[in-house]
């Protein structure tokens, strides 16, 4: 199996669910130490956010809170399943879920650049 670097690397969004905040707009900028992987994120719909999480082979066990441009404050957790495209780019798959009282669930996909 394929070691993945996420440090230094930056990802944009292809595709979202319709209750997801996130759009093509936003840039997410990924830092990696050992299995520890985080990411800030800005741009769009988001003033800001940060992701924590963990690498585990293929996937990475994350959660996620921003600062929308319509000043919520959301909260999030994802397991990503990560993927490589034919370009050698990683794709990230995210099955998500907010951590309010709704704990509304979706489906989105970044792309490495």
């Amino acid at each position: 199996m394929k070691e993945f670097n996420f440090n230094h690397k930056t990802f944009s969004l292809i595709e979202n669910s319709e209750n997801g905040k996130v759009n093509s707009e936003t840039i997410f900028k990924y830092k990696q130490q050992g299995d520890l992987v985080t990411a800030d994120y800005y741009g769009g719909t988001i003033k800001y956010g940060t992701i924590i999480a963990n690498l585990k082979k293929d996937k990475l066990d994350m959660l996620y809170q921003c600062v929308t441009t319509n000043n919520e404050l959301k909260a999030g957790k994802a397991i990503a399943n990560i993927s490589l495209t034919t370009h050698n780019k990683m794709k990230l798959t995210l099955n998500w879920q907010w951590l309010n009282d709704k704990k509304e669930t979706g489906v989105s996909e970044y792309l490495e650049h």
